[in-house]
């Protein structure tokens, strides 16, 4: 009996012209460490430094028990060692939202992104493919590396005899999805962070304010008369510093996190527009 061999009844798959990006997300994982740490040293060295108290603990240590603040800043310290945790939490908050800015600010490009959308249709009407990829160097932002992706096989599929219409225009649209999925990650990385801190920076600020009251009513019961509610007073006043850190930090990081989304969704929409114009072009040019 004759040996049957499988026979090849497609044209091979075209290799992809999209070639992933390596990079790392370790430093971004060490920045909040590292603003914690920055936060603590600001915490204990700066406020809490004993010029700023009338009875300074000169003994030192890691967390020295100063009293008589004489600013509302190094009342701050009164607060709590939650206080340097806050602080390191809205350290981070500041460097995501500089690190994101930068970023969204290059995924933008150069230019109005349906501009650069109308002058590559434009070009593809005029069957200039060439032009529209020039276009796409002078955007130089995340709708303009997909578009040029997706011309690459454009301009390939216009010459490959193997192919129906169909599978070209397929052949686009994967090219288009795969230059997607590579570009959308680097716009919503560390997003994470903001959306977290959010949440967190209130709890922090509420369990500090918790401790703080705890604190303040323990000395309350240790002694009495008109300095028991004097240093009740001023106890609470130190605690509600954790809650005006936490809620300030909350709310920088929840109003940028929205900004940074709704930038993010504009370039997703020109992503999905370039996608549709390259496939609607090439299948009513090229029949």
């Amino acid at each position: 009996m004759a040996e049957t061999r499988p026979t090849a009844t497609a044209a091979a798959k075209p290799a992809s012209s999209v070639k992933p990006a390596k990079s790392g997300n370790s430093i971004s994982w060490m920045a909040p460490l590292a603003c914690v740490i920055i936060g603590f040293l600001i915490w204990r060295f700066l406020i809490g430094d004993p010029s700023n108290f009338t009875k300074p603990d000169l003994n030192g240590g890691f967390w020295p028990s100063h009293e008589g603040a004489k600013t509302a800043l190094s009342r701050m310290y009164l607060g709590g060692i939650i206080v340097p945790i806050l602080i390191g939490c809205l350290l981070t908050v500041l460097t995501f939202v500089v690190e994101r800015f930068l970023t969204i600010i290059k995924a933008t490009g150069s230019g109005n992104i349906n501009e650069f959308i109308r002058k590559v249709q434009y070009h593809l009407a005029n069957k200039n493919v060439d032009s529209a990829i020039a276009e796409c160097d002078r955007q130089k932002g995340s709708v303009g590396n997909v578009m040029k992706a997706g011309l690459r096989r454009y301009k390939e599929m216009i010459t490959n005899s193997e192919l129906d219409t169909e599978q070209k225009v397929l052949a686009i649209q994967k090219e288009v999805e795969e230059a997607t999925a590579l570009e959308l990650p680097m716009l919503e990385k560390n997003l994470v962070f903001l959306s977290t801190i959010a949440s967190v920076a209130t709890l922090l600020g509420l369990l500090g304010t918790v401790m703080g009251m705890i604190r303040s009513f323990a000395a309350l019961g240790d002694s009495g008369g008109g300095e028991a509610a004097s240093k009740l007073s001023q106890g609470i006043s130190e605690a509600l510093y954790n809650t005006a850190l936490g809620i300030g930090t909350s709310a920088i990081s929840i109003i940028m996190y929205n900004v940074f989304t709704t930038k993010i969704d504009g370039i997703t929409y020109g992503i999905d527009e370039s996608g549709f114009t390259l496939t609607q072009s090439f299948a009513s040019l090229y029949k």
